[in-house]
Order: C-alpha cells, then structure tokens, then sequence
C-alpha cells in the first residue's frame, strides 16, 4: 500500500555492525513500498564497534537513498535516543521502530490508522523478547504503580512502537524536557489515538535485565508526576499532625495521673516537638520542590489539534469589492 504521505522511519542502533547492512538495506525495501516518500533516520547511540564507519558508507553514493544518521558521543537510554530522531524528523508521520523486536511488516495497517485521522497509533507485540524473572516482576510493578501515579499503563497503552504526526511533535517540543515527554505525552494529552495489537515473533534473543531499565523506569515516575513528592509531604503532615497530638497527651498525663516518672513529661515533650519541627520542615521543603518541579516540568498550557473553518465566511464576501463606473459594489 502505497500511502500518499512523507514517512520518516526513526531508528535506534548500538554495536549492531553485523547487521546493519540487512538490517537497513530490508527496512529502506520494506517502507519505499509504504508511502510516497520516505526517510530513514538512524541514531548510533556510541556504538564501539564500527558501526558508524558502515553507516558512513551507506550514505556514500553507492550506498542507499534517504538515508539520515546521527551519531550520538555517549549512550543515552532508548527514548531519548528515539527522540533525537523525532527532534530532526521532516516526515508528515513519524514511526519508531526497534527492527529486533518490532515487526515492521505491520506497519502498514499502523499507517493506514493514522492516514484516516489518529493522531498517534500505537502497536503492542503479544509477543515479548526473553526477560529474566527479576525483570518481568519489577515491570509489572512498575506499570502497577504508573498507573495508580499518572492513569496509564505505560506498556500497554504507550508502547514503545508507535506512529505519531507532525504537530504531536511540535506539541512536545514546547516541553521543558521533550526527551522524557515523549514517552508518555501522546498517549495523556488528549490527542486521536489508536491501540493495536499483533503476534510476531522478536528477533532479539538477548535477555532483558532488570539493572539496565531501572534508572530509566525511575526518572519516569519521579519526573512525570507529582505523585511520589505528594506521598513525602502527605506523610510530613502525618508525622506533624501526630506529634501534636502525642504533646497534648503528654501535657493531660502529666496533669491528670499522679504517678509519672520523673522527668518523662519533660523528656516526651522534647522528643515529640523536635518531631513536630522537623516534620513541619519537611511539609514546607516538599511543597517547594513540588512547586518548583511544576514550574520546570509543566508543559504548554495548551494546544490546538485540529482547526476547522467554514467553507462560507461573511468577511470573505465583504472583502471581494470591485469598483465599477466609478461606484463601489
């Protein structure tokens, strides 16, 4: 299927020499059937194997067509080098793709979804590469506790595979941290999307480990929603609200019973307002930085999606005047 539309293919590699020119030799075939025009972005994401000097002669004149490559100095993790490729991306749509996990040949349906008006398709594999057990437990209780934070279950509702159109993107450039926004946003800002599913089965046969993902599923959490910094200052409350309490209980035993150890009322009454000082400073600290993060993380207050205007407007009519004879009409 031919679609009518400028594709841009977003493509994310390291230490992938041997492959690279099957590999992307079999994508530019597959999408140069997809749609009118197309572009192949590749991101090396500091490959230390010779990657980049393969790449380097797939653009030479004798390589192949539509080529884009962006060589990255230090790894990053998979998002943002997948935005790397967004940020530079001239395409009406934008696919990002994993070639060893996703399976491109359901692309097409991806892009007929989008071509009919989604603004975002998203593609979930029933089939998943090899986790180890560690791995598989600490994601479902990562998308548990997302979900319970932000409303979505982030692999299920926002995978990875995806296609997204140009004022998606233009949407999240005007976050402060697009890198990090692109992940979860299109599927929260309220824009036409889509979830599909197909069954194929991975390429990869390296097994997920739960070290290389954490940092990654933990910068998601704290830095895309509030949830976690409430937890903190709602327990500052707590603590505060309970040392009162415990000071007014002092102050009653102390004046009601007759038998209090010496020196307990004093000693307890210490204790539990040193603890009401430092929960209280707590409180104020957490509001700060819960504050601050809203003003650094929050993104455009708004965004039009889609514009519609009347095939007939007076004004137009007003505007078409002709002088004839010297009269206005």
């Amino acid at each position: 299927m031919d679609h009518p539309i400028f594709l841009s293919l977003v493509v994310t590699v390291r230490n992938q020499s041997a492959l690279l020119e099957e590999l992307i030799g079999s994508l530019c075939a597959r999408i140069g059937r997809m749609a009118q025009d197309y572009e192949l972005i590749i991101i090396d994401n500091a490959s230390e194997d010779n990657s980049v000097a393969m790449l380097k002669r797939l653009t030479e004149e004798q390589g192949l067509p539509n080529l884009q490559v962006y060589a990255l100095t230090k790894e990053v993790d998979a998002d943002t080098a997948s935005w790397v490729g967004l940020e530079n991306a001239l395409g009406d749509y934008v696919a990002i793709i994993d070639p060893l996990v996703d399976d491109v040949e359901f692309l097409p349906s991806m892009l007929s979804r989008a071509v009919e008006g989604a603004d975002v398709v998203f593609a979930c594999n029933r089939q998943k590469p090899p986790q180890s057990l560690s791995y598989r437990m600490a994601s479902a209780a990562f998308d548990l506790l997302y979900k319970s934070f932000h409303g979505i279950h982030l692999s299920k509702d926002a995978p990875k595979f995806r296609v997204i159109n140009k004022k998606i993107i233009n949407f999240i450039l005007q976050h402060p941290q697009p890198a990090v926004a692109y992940r979860y946003l299109p599927a929260t800002a309220g824009f036409i999307k889509a979830n599909l599913e197909y069954s194929a089965a991975p390429r990869s046969n390296v097994t997920k480990r739960l070290g290389e993902s954490i940092d990654r599923g933990i910068r998601l959490l704290v830095s895309t929603t509030r949830a976690p910094m409430r937890i903190v200052t709602s327990l500052s409350l707590f603590g505060a609200l309970a040392s009162l309490l415990y000071s007014i209980y002092v102050v009653l035993v102390g004046l009601l019973k007759e038998n209090v150890a010496p020196g307990w009322v004093s000693l307890s009454l210490q204790q539990s307002g040193m603890f009401f000082l430092i929960s209280g400073v707590l409180l104020v600290l957490g509001e700060y930085i819960l504050h601050m993060a809203s003003l650094s993380n929050e993104g455009p207050p708004y965004h039009v999606t889609q514009e519609f205007t009347s095939v007939k407007m007076s004004r137009r009519e007003k505007l078409n005047i002709e002088e004839v004879d010297g009269r206005v009409g």
